[in-house]
């Protein structure tokens, strides 16, 4: 890959990781009207690394906080709302990495064309829009159960379906959940760091077996890119999704849906 398209594509996939507008998306276009190469499994790893680091270092005080809280739970049998939300984070996580694991070839085979993600792209864009508009906005990430929880782990296991955004259903459902948009976004964030490690985890292996060539540089750049584009990210949407609301995200998706139509046909 040239310099150009580390940097564009690490930026990308930094933005698009915490925001409900569907990486894979945006991916897609700059292969359909530039014609670039896919990116490897070593730029993969690295921008999982770079958006890993971005939304642990941000929410740093809560996962500290989780963590110790957490071990005592399972060493001292104290429970605190801080150790049952961590607990809330691991049973979330479960669907995605079954269906990860069981549907991955499933998808990757069917599921990856152009015309899918551009149809799941302005889907789900319609359904973020609906809860948004619906939602209570009365339940904080601290006020969840485990039957709701399980509901948001299921729709983060639908994400794995290109155009779907995984920040974006997962806040969608934490929406018409009665959640307020900022626990809806701060649990999806939450959510994704055991998810970005396994995923991480799994590439980082899938590169050792391969024997692909690495290029340090490029995978040190784009990892650097990523981390500081997610953590501008989450700072920003954090900040004025109270006042925003889910509606120019919206516009936005259905919006790059008919680009991606236009652009297929």
């Amino acid at each position: 890959m040239t310099m150009l398209e580390i940097m564009v594509l690490a930026i990308v996939q930094g933005l698009t990781e915490f925001l409900p507008i569907s990486s894979s998306a945006h991916l897609i276009l700059p292969s359909q009207i530039l014609g670039w190469h896919d990116q490897g499994l070593a730029f993969d790893v690295a921008v999982h690394v770079g958006t890993l680091i971005a939304v642990v270092q941000y929410f740093r005080r809560e996962v500290s906080t989780m963590a110790v809280a957490w071990t005592g739970s399972v060493l001292k049998k104290q429970h605190n709302q801080d150790s049952k939300l961590a607990w809330w984070i691991i049973l979330g996580t479960i669907p995605a990495g079954l269906f990860g694991l069981l549907g991955k070839e499933f998808i990757e085979t069917y599921l990856r064309s152009g015309y899918v993600i551009a149809t799941t792209t302005i889907v789900f864009g319609l359904l973020l829009w609906f809860a948004d508009r619906m939602a209570k906005q009365q339940v904080t990430e601290y006020q969840l159960g485990w039957k709701t929880v399980l509901i948001i782990g299921f729709a983060q296991a639908v994400a794995l379906i290109p155009g779907t955004s995984r920040s974006g259903i997962t806040m969608t459902a934490g929406l018409f959940l009665g959640m307020t948009r900022q626990a809806a976004a701060r649990f999806s964030f939450l959510l994704s760091i055991p998810l970005i490690f396994l995923a991480g985890s799994y590439l980082t292996l899938k590169l050792a077996v391969s024997g692909e060539a690495v290029d340090w540089f490029s995978m040190t750049v784009g990892a650097v890119l990523a981390y500081f584009s997610a953590l501008i990210c989450i700072t920003f949407f954090l900040k004025v999704i109270e006042r925003m609301g889910m509606l120019p995200f919206v516009i936005y998706r259905l919006c790059l849906g008919v680009a991606l139509f236009v652009v297929l046909s």
